[in-house]
Formats: C-alpha cells, structure tokens, sequence
C-alpha cells in the first residue's frame, strides 16, 4: 500500500497472482493497476498502517 499527495490510500488489486490461463487478457491487465481503497474502507486502513500521514 501506499499513500498520494492527497492522503489518500492505494492499493493493489487481487487475484493476479495465479490460474491466468482462464482470464481474459484485458481483465489481467486491469489488475495489475493500483486501486483507491474505498471511502468506507478508509479509516479503517488507516489506523492498520504503521506510520501516520
């Protein structure tokens, strides 16, 4: 994870790791693009990260 200018939380999205036989190529490649973690989600991610921002 890692957090932008604007405080907010990036994270990597999941089920890139194995069985890629069976998915398409774009799917694939849309995974492997960083997400925002969501706004209910946020402060909760928060509080788990070792450093204060």
């Amino acid at each position: 994870m890692s957090v932008t200018a604007k405080k907010k939380v990036v994270h990597k999205k999941a089920y890139k790791s194995h069985i890629l036989t069976k998915k398409t190529s774009g799917r694939k490649r849309h995974l492997g693009q960083k997400a925002l973690v969501s706004k209910a989600d946020r402060h909760a991610v928060k509080e788990m990260l070792p450093y204060e921002f």
